[in-house]
């Protein structure tokens, strides 16, 4: 389809956006001023490490790597890839949130940004007021934004809180009314990252119909990051993979996905370190034990065939003695699909400091396919009542093969495989 420039809503040149690792300049103004002295006058630096003449800059690196992207107006534009690849750094810097190193960004109409639970709200006021304060950062009148509130109260499903400050919502509760805001207050730009995984199953389907609705009926433009592979092929017309800064692949959403899940097959190492693993960051308590790392003895790649039994070691690091402490594994194909949970009831006692242990996974029943491992470290009480203390989502990635001569089709057959049917 032929379009002109006059339907462009957004369109980015040449971005990049470059971050110093550690900590920048030397701890004091005093220290800053001595070291630039110090540099002018062609001394030694009284704050340079032994042996150096100066004071050395902190080194730098990519997060976004030279972007050019174009999308026009009503296009629903998914944004997936690994960790790390740029998608938030891309999202923050078109929102204005941070500024670009180098490169221009053209935005045709008013954006709406949502990047976590609770974006643009104000703790301290209630939930009819924080509606208020977001049609006035998008530039609307209080009229305007009172022949939309009703709508807005009605579709987040708070009105018994709305009155109510939002710092006592809790983050479902968040994410409804802040979603109900960003979709009917008049933002031609919706821009959204990874906000839907906090909600229920429910809400995000309802979410995701009002996504399309505006965007056929109301020519909005959607950009959407997300994890869940399942919403991103019901949603996006568009998909654009990132990797390490860059694009690697923009178009179809199905050939999208697969792109990514090849690029998440090219580190399937036995030994994973969890310390700075992605993880759902509101649990219930305050994290006293956390995952260290996993890994698969006696392996070199996480590659497994269906009916195979592993032997992973996980290492947790806990800072009290906790009793009885479980461990549940949830397993998810690239689609985000959950295909199922295993749990380990009773892990033993969880002594301060490192404390090693060894499970026995069975991937009986698993078909061909990638999947995602996530892991969670919780107790439970007397009375059933569950703490969540730890929850990586990203545990670890595998690979499951079949050894049967029976070609299996996961997507149209399920991910998981039943017992063979005997013959009578």
């Amino acid at each position: 389809m032929n379009r002109s420039e006059q339907d462009i809503a957004v369109k980015i040149v040449g971005l990049k956006k470059r971050y110093r690792l550690g900590v920048i300049g030397g701890g004091t103004l005093q220290g800053d001023i001595q070291s630039w002295l110090a540099r002018k006058r062609g001394k030694e630096d009284p704050n340079a490490v032994i042996g150096k003449k100066f004071h050395e800059k902190n080194a730098t690196f990519l997060a976004l790597d030279g972007i050019d992207l174009t999308i026009y107006k009503g296009e629903k534009i998914g944004i997936i890839g690994h960790n790390g690849a740029g998608k938030s750094t891309l999202l923050k810097v078109f929102s204005r949130i941070t500024a670009p190193t180098e490169g221009k960004i053209y935005v045709d109409g008013r954006v709406s940004s949502m990047l976590e639970v609770g974006t643009g709200f104000h703790e301290e006021l209630t939930g009819r007021e924080n509606i208020y304060l977001n049609g006035a950062i998008l530039g609307m009148s209080r009229a305007e934004v009172d022949s939309k509130i009703e709508k807005i109260i009605e579709f987040s499903e708070c009105r018994k809180f709305i009155d109510t400050p939002v710092k006592r919502y809790s983050s479902g509760m968040y994410v409804k009314l802040a979603f109900s805001v960003s979709a009917h207050l008049d933002a031609d730009i919706l821009v959204m990252d990874e906000v839907l995984a906090v909600g229920d199953v429910k809400f995000q389907q309802k979410c995701l119909n009002k996504m399309s609705e505006v965007s056929s009926s109301e020519g909005k433009t959607i950009l959407y990051v997300s994890h869940n592979m399942n919403t991103i092929r019901q949603l996006c017309d568009r998909c654009v993979v990132m990797d390490h800064g860059k694009i690697v692949f923009d178009g179809d959403v199905d050939e999208a996905i697969a792109i990514y899940s090849q690029i998440q097959k090219k580190d399937r190492s036995s030994f994973v370190d969890l310390t700075n693993a992605k993880r759902y960051n509101r649990v219930e308590n305050t994290r006293y034990m956390t995952f260290k790392s996993i890994e698969f003895l006696g392996k070199d790649e996480n590659i497994f065939s269906n009916g195979e039994h592993a032997s992973a070691r996980v290492v947790i690091d806990s800072e009290i003695k906790v009793e009885h402490a479980k461990i549940r594994i949830g397993f998810y194909d690239v689609y985000d699909r959950k295909i199922g949970s295993g749990i380990c009831t009773d892990v033993g006692v969880i002594e301060p400091g490192k404390n090693s242990i060894d499970l026995d996974i069975d991937f009986t029943g698993i078909v061909d396919g990638t999947y995602r491992g996530e892991l969670i470290l919780f107790t439970q009480d007397s009375f059933s009542g569950v703490s969540e203390h730890d929850i990586v989502l990203e545990g670890f990635w595998f690979d499951v093969y079949n050894k049967s001569d029976i070609p299996w089709n996961a997507f149209k057959w399920g991910s998981v495989r039943l017992r063979d049917i005997i013959k009578k």
